[in-house]
């Protein structure tokens, strides 16, 4: 093979994690750069270039690399644009897949950072042999990859899949990123979580060991630390956040009636605190029919490898 290897990019809200990877899957070697910090798009792609290029050379040059993969929030398959996302610090439309071709001159191809996950699952992780699941990305935001008869939905014009703005909560929902209110990702990411712990906190007089901690630095791993050892308010604000995105998987379960949901990103770690409530309610919402037929899963990948061997996948396809 000429070519053997392509490069996959995950961007995420604060970090951007990029690997070279050949025709079997091996991630051969990965770095990262922060996302959040560039307010400027050109900027971004300069220090993603620096970074880059020293992996892209170790494999021997722009000769061995058939072409680059991107897994971006509101990444659009069909234009190669960044499409108002809320959780990037660039506005408006961006197309990126061309100013990545312009900068590297290795050809570009862009997809919803979610479904660059479920397809990253699909072929290498806990849903291999499965053409019937939903990916759920717990991150900065809450995405989501449909996968129905073995193939990515993208919808007519490339944006089907956007579960974390669906309304979780219709009367006072809280305000988020995309404009909306109540949307399910305002509660059941990372930064969901971090904000029903100072709501709890500021609700509640019991004692919590997340008090030690200024309430604008909790982050969902300090609620995961607190349920370790036993934290009575760590422990209601994860069978809050399970509740809510429990709830939310039983209506997604009776759009496709998919085998399992494979759970994915930062605060999937935090393992049965979040999983046991989640499954819960889930079964408790949804028609008899489904009840305990859905598998809720951890993904089988490295956090970081999923969406990037899934961003990789679409780089093999470019002609």
């Amino acid at each position: 093979m000429n070519k053997p290897y392509v490069i996959g990019i995950d961007m995420g809200g604060t970090n951007t994690v990029f690997g070279v990877v050949d025709a079997r899957g091996n991630v051969l070697s990965k770095s990262a750069v922060k996302t959040a910090t560039h307010s400027d798009i050109k900027l971004y792609i300069d220090d993603l270039y620096a970074e880059l290029s020293k992996l892209i050379e170790a494999a021997g040059g722009n000769d061995k690399i058939k072409g680059i993969g991107v897994g971006a929030p509101n990444g659009n398959f069909y234009s190669g644009k960044i499409e108002f996302a809320p959780n990037l610090p660039w506005k408006g439309q961006i197309p990126f897949a061309e100013l990545m071709t312009q900068k590297f001159g290795i050809p570009t191809a862009l997809t919803n950072d979610a479904n660059a996950a479920a397809i990253g699952e699909m072929i290498y992780g806990a849903a291999r042999g499965m053409k019937h699941f939903i990916m759920i990305t717990l991150g900065t935001g809450v995405g989501s990859g449909i996968v129905i008869d073995g193939k990515l939905v993208y919808g007519h014009d490339g944006f089907a899949g956007e579960l974390g703005h669906t309304t979780s909560v219709r009367n006072n929902g809280r305000m988020c990123g995309c404009g909306k209110t109540g949307c399910l990702e305002t509660y059941a990411s990372a930064t969901g979580v971090a904000r029903t712990a100072r709501e709890m906190l500021d609700m509640s007089k019991e004692a919590s060991l997340l008090r030690n901690i200024p309430a604008d630095s909790i982050t969902s791993k300090d609620v995961y630390e607190a349920a370790v050892q036993g934290d009575k308010i760590a422990l209601e604000i994860f069978e809050y956040t399970g509740k809510i995105l429990g709830e939310a998987l039983a209506d997604f379960v009776a759009f496709s009636a998919p085998e399992a949901i494979i759970l994915f990103g930062g605060l999937s770690k935090a393992g049965d605190f979040i999983l046991k409530p989640i499954v819960d309610h889930m079964n408790a919402n949804v028609l008899p029919l489904w009840k305990g037929k859905v598998k809720v899963m951890f993904s089988e990948l490295k956090e970081a490898d999923a969406a990037i061997l899934g961003a990789s996948a679409l780089a093999w396809e470019i002609k």
